[in-house]
């Protein structure tokens, strides 16, 4: 049986990745930062872990609760928007470090504890990014502090795959969703966007190792 994580599984594209997993017969372990989702997560079947990617520490604590050595699958889905706004109005600090914390420096502090277990299944670690983390694709700069934090974690994930050549890292844009980020107008249910990105990865190799990718098979450019 395959083992995944999912980091950052509450609600929207990570919740939609454990029920698509499960529904597969994966194992899943999947992390929350309530105890309340954190129960309704073990309703679903999935082993519940904590973690918060605003808390220092709380990774390492993450890393010592997991019991799975190999990991097939790893998804890091934790993000926050922050403000809307554009280059016109200069971000408060609380909100900077709020979005990098989360969308960056999260996901750069899991990297080290979860890809060697990565490398021993030979697996895959999955990043969900954005659109409009694309440098090249960028036509505003509305939700600037979202975009740049996007893009350092798209960097973060390039550069981390050269260190463990034994596991597929990849930036994934999910796709413009209807989750509680993505607004009621966006054109892509979740359930859609999991299953492409699902079909994306169990098609990746170690080639692919460094790239970014779309949940509709398309490569996305930097």
């Amino acid at each position: 049986m395959q083992t995944a994580l999912i980091i950052g599984a509450s609600r929207g594209i990570g919740r939609e990745f454990v029920k698509q997993l499960l529904a597969a017969k994966w194992t899943v372990h999947a992390t929350a930062r309530t105890d309340a989702d954190l129960s309704e997560l073990k309703k679903s079947g999935a082993h519940p872990l904590r973690f918060d990617a605003t808390e220092v520490g709380s990774a390492d604590s993450l890393g010592s609760n997991l019991a799975a050595s190999a990991l097939d699958l790893v998804v890091y889905v934790a993000g926050t928007f922050g403000m809307e706004s554009g280059a016109s109005s200069a971000p408060a600090t609380s909100t900077f470090d709020q979005v990098m914390h989360t969308n960056v420096l999260g996901a750069m502090q899991t990297i080290p504890l979860m890809a060697p277990r990565v490398e021993a299944a030979a697996g895959k670690f999955l990043f969900i990014t954005s659109g409009m983390g694309s440098i090249a694709e960028a036509q505003s700069s509305m939700g600037w502090v979202y975009r740049a934090s996007k893009a350092a974690l798209n960097m973060a994930v390039h550069s981390a795959s050269f260190d463990y050549p034994k596991a597929t890292f990849v930036a994934m844009n999910p796709g413009w969703v209807k989750t509680d980020m993505g607004g009621p107008g966006a054109p892509t249910s979740v359930t859609a966007s999991v299953a492409g990105m699902l079909k994306v990865a169990s098609q990746l190799t170690l080639k692919d190792s460094g790239s970014f990718h779309s949940y509709d098979g398309k490569k996305w450019p930097w």
